[in-house]
């Protein structure tokens, strides 16, 4: 694990022009003197000296002296943390909803090519002593499970094409740029189905830049996690962040409140285990997937009367997913989401901005992709097989968590499933089922949008058509 803070640096641009260059706490410090007199931007910038950057900070605005935290808002912090499991960049996004960044992306990266570096180490993840040997054991069949699945995810992508929707039109064009397309979106195929075979302690790689205040809001609740791997990171974090923000550091530590709320919170999913059906994941199960039903809940703005036709006008200029959404739509609460959705699609819709997540870490089912060979009885029969080893997977996990291991969760693959659930508002959600179905969605985003659409459907006739669903692009 390696955390590196990437200061910015001024554009050639931004220098000819003449334009100054602060640094992330003198930004801050400017933008809250602000609050205190109106002299303008050029007065409080000849209070820096330009050879003590860092104690000009205090020259301009006493910022630890300040109670408001909107102050550490206005320092912009960036971050790249390599080497964590996938399970914690989840978990870190989670936290961090509304960060920009990127991360490694399992529908573009082979993860069996190297596999020097996929094994994490089982102290750092904190695996109990007596279960590290079943522990190393279990991950390298998944990893095997991987690699199993994605040669034949290959296979069926080379006999198959057809059954990767890549447009027919690039099917059949020969020039030399558009077939490396379509070879990119054969892999991007193979990898999306297999992936559900990863373990969830699989390395990845990841970039946030946030606020200094969200860097600390981060370190509080990593530092308060009872998962070591979370605690190294807020270490890491916490070391990195004096680089570029020293001042705005003094709460970035564990916090009582947010151990209690963590601690309590885990009890909860203990508890949880114990109602939530687990008939996927016993031996002798018909099918080890658990059925992803949908659910939808809209709170509509109390004075409509004729809702539907409200939200049709609404729509009425609604060209493309980015275009203008009326007023009705976007007061209107929604709750979505499913009975069960794999982690490899839960760590994707848990990016979306907006609203509130919910996710309880109980394995309810895993999902092979089974769905997907049909009409390929050879691949179907080896994916039955392998979905064993996942089903297992999430099983044990069910145990551990049962018996008080907060570690369960790196005996879990992309392919566990969990309940989950989004809270927005329609105008949002609405965005995110057209973003999310299309020749360029991921297969599974697309069905789990789409039954979601058909509830809203039923709700509010007039609206079909007008939402753009099937309009993501192909990639």
């Amino acid at each position: 694990m390696k955390v590196t803070q990437v200061a910015l640096c001024p554009t050639e641009a931004s220098q000819a022009a003449g334009r100054p260059a602060l640094t992330p706490e003198l930004l801050a410090a400017s933008g809250a003197r602000y609050s205190r007199n109106n002299e303008g931007l050029e007065a409080i910038l000849a209070k820096i000296d330009p050879k003590q950057l860092d104690k000009s900070v205090d020259g301009i605005f006493r910022m630890i002296d300040y109670g408001h935290q909107s102050i550490a808002d206005m320092a912009p912090v960036s971050m790249f943390i390599d080497g964590i499991s996938l399970w914690l960049a989840y978990y870190v996004w989670s936290l961090c909803p509304t960060a920009g960044g990127q991360e490694s992306s399992t529908r573009y990266i082979n993860y069996h090519s190297d596999q020097s570096t996929l094994m994490p180490d089982a102290q750092t993840l904190g695996i109990p002593e007596s279960l590290q040997a079943e522990w190393e054991a279990s991950v390298r069949q998944s990893y095997r499970a991987y690699a199993g699945a994605l040669e034949l995810w290959n296979e069926v992508a080379v006999h198959s094409p057809a059954v990767t929707r890549i447009p027919r039109a690039l099917l059949e064009d020969t020039s030399e740029r558009t077939q490396k397309q379509v070879a990119r979106m054969k892999r991007n195929y193979a990898f999306d189905r297999a992936r559900n075979f990863l373990p969830a302690c699989a390395p990845t790689n990841m970039m946030m830049v946030m606020s200094a205040r969200g860097w600390v809001s981060l370190c509080q609740h990593l530092l308060s996690h009872p998962v070591r791997e979370a605690q190294m990171l807020g270490g890491a974090i916490r070391d990195e962040l004096p680089l570029a923000a020293p001042r705005l550091l003094k709460h970035a530590g564990a916090k009582d409140s947010i151990r209690d709320g963590l601690h309590h919170e885990f009890k909860t999913l203990r508890a949880l285990a114990a109602t939530l059906e687990d008939k996927y994941l016993q031996g002798g199960a018909a099918t080890c997937e658990h059925p992803p039903t949908p659910l939808l809940e809209v709170f509509a703005p109390r004075e409509l009367r004729e809702t539907s036709a409200d939200f049709a006008q609404d729509l009425q200029f609604h060209d493309n997913r980015y275009a203008w959404i009326g007023p009705h739509l976007r007061r209107t609460a929604v709750r979505f989401g499913w009975d069960a959705v794999a982690l490899a699609e839960i760590r994707d819709l848990n990016r979306h901005r907006t609203g509130t997540k919910w996710c309880p870490l109980v394995p309810v089912g895993f999902y092979a992709a089974l769905d997907q060979a049909r009409g390929h009885v050879a691949a179907a029969e080896r994916l039955a097989d392998q979905s064993v080893l996942g089903q297992t997977g999430a099983l044990r996990a069910r145990q551990l968590l049962s018996a008080g291991d907060a570690s369960y969760v790196y005996w879990t693959t992309l392919g566990t499933q969990y309940p989950f659930e989004h809270t927005t508002t329609a105008d949002k959600f609405l965005y995110e089922a057209e973003l999310r179905t299309g020749t360029g969605a991921h297969f599974r985003y697309a069905l789990h949008l789409h039954d979601v659409l058909s509830l809203w459907y039923q709700q509010f006739p007039a609206t079909r058509g007008l939402v753009l669903e099937g309009s993501a692009e192909p990639e």
